[in-house]
């Protein structure tokens, strides 16, 4: 089979490779029909996130049709249509009993306190192969593998695989509640969705912090106030634009790829912190291969972070979505405490969210497609990544389709979609 195959930093590869088979009762083969290139993955190619061994399939998003079973499995066919969650739990420890998916005590063969495993990431976190490829094994498939409603689009299933759960995640580390002032750094995919997630939970008011002029329309048509980095220094305006006071929750959406400001107003203060980020840069990034324009490691780590802290309100909460490699150690923890913060961050527990927002989507009370802004054969997968690597204006979200069939005409129409700026759909929801 074809898959996308991790060589080494800044070199990923389209090349054949074995078809996968099962090796445990609960396993099964899905037959990828829709996969997608997430950000996460480009941590890998650009080195902000090491040990990803050569050889691995990259890709955590997916949805298929169960190919084949192990005899363990009881719950699905044959045939059955699925959404592939991101990461992988068993079902059955104390932490996926209790939610905690993503902390399973048996999916990581390193042992119970190893970290959390998802497809297409490194060794430490269980080296599965990816999900950008035509077939994968997807273990502990009895409980991972949603089943979806024949009316839910293969557009619609692959962005609740991984990106929209883990914004609706990032909205409930940060505690979301009715009438909260909301500020997002990152309008990419996931900062998309965690504005989309801000809204089902009723914020009264959601800032969206990036330097991207498309990222930033497409969250202003979600009703976003927008503030552009490069052009005003976000601290002072957001402090302003709340009176004084800041905002309640921020979610980050960005993580150790963050860009500071090269000019304006916050180009000025990122100027006397460059040493500091330059060695930030060093440690987390110690091999690099840029090529060009492309697989080059976010100039500021720790930017954000220090962001939200400076933004966020007293007794406010801070929701940390975006990925961190462990050898990032910058956090202002001292302001952070002086202002009685509550901060959370994690991975996603997916297969806790998904069924949910796989109802949401069913029910046509929320449409995910409208980040979804790109569909590219596998065959032009490289391309795409470079494209979706240098934040190529109007690449929010790249799907990926293994037969490339209608490939062209469908990239084509969500471009349209996208210059259009088509204005995001939120009906009243229960509360979270």
């Amino acid at each position: 089979m074809q898959a996308v195959v991790f060589h080494g930093i800044g070199d990923t590869r389209l090349e054949k490779v074995l078809d996968p088979k099962i090796k445990d009762d609960t396993d099964a083969i899905v037959r990828i029909t829709s996969s997608a290139i997430c950000g996460t993955d480009l941590h890998f190619v650009r080195g902000t996130v090491p040990g990803v061994k050569k050889g691995t399939v990259l890709g955590h998003e997916a949805v298929g049709i169960v190919e084949e079973i192990g005899k363990g499995i009881r719950n699905l066919r044959v045939g059955d249509r699925v959404v592939v969650p991101s990461t992988v739990g068993c079902g059955y420890c104390s932490y996926c009993r209790a939610g905690y998916f993503a902390k399973c005590d048996n999916a990581n063969p390193k042992g119970n306190r190893a970290p959390t495993v998802f497809f297409g990431g490194p060794a430490e976190n269980g080296g599965l192969d990816g999900l950008q490829a035509e077939l994968a094994r997807i273990p502990f498939a009895n409980v991972g593998l949603v089943k979806l409603p024949e009316h839910v689009t293969d557009d619609q299933a692959i962005l609740i695989s991984d990106i929209f759960p883990t914004a609706y995640f990032g909205a409930r580390l940060a505690e979301v509640k009715e009438g909260d002032t909301v500020c997002v750094f990152g309008c990419g995919p996931v900062g998309q969705f965690a504005i989309a997630s801000a809204k089902l939970m009723r914020a009264g008011r959601v800032f969206a912090v990036d330097c991207v002029p498309s990222r930033l329309e497409m969250a202003r048509a979600q009703g976003a106030e927008v503030v552009n980095f490069e052009e005003e220094d976000p601290t002072q305006v957001i402090v302003e634009l709340t009176g004084g006071v800041g905002v309640d929750r921020v979610i980050d959406a960005v993580g150790v790829d963050a860009q500071h400001a090269h000019r304006g107003p916050a180009g000025k203060k990122s100027k006397q912190q460059a040493s500091e980020f330059e060695q930030e840069v060093k440690t987390v990034a110690p091999e690099q291969h840029p090529q060009g324009e492309n697989w080059k490691p976010g100039d500021g780590p720790s930017q954000v972070l220090r962001r939200a802290v400076e933004v966020v309100a007293k007794a406010g909460s801070l929701g940390i979505i975006g990925v961190y490699p462990p050898t990032l150690e910058h956090f202002p923890i001292g302001q952070a405490m002086g202002k009685n913060l509550t901060i959370k961050a994690g991975d996603c527990n997916h297969r806790r969210y998904i069924p949910k927002l796989v109802e949401l989507v069913a029910s046509g009370s929320f449409d995910p497609t409208e980040v979804l802004t790109q569909v590219e054969p596998m065959s032009d997968v490289i391309e795409a990544y470079k494209a979706f690597d240098r934040r190529a204006d109007g690449w929010i979200k790249v799907e990926l389709t293994p037969s490339g069939g209608g490939s062209v005409e469908r990239s084509a129409a969500k471009r349209q979609e996208a210059s259009s700026r088509p204005r995001a759909r939120h009906e009243e929801q229960p509360r979270a």
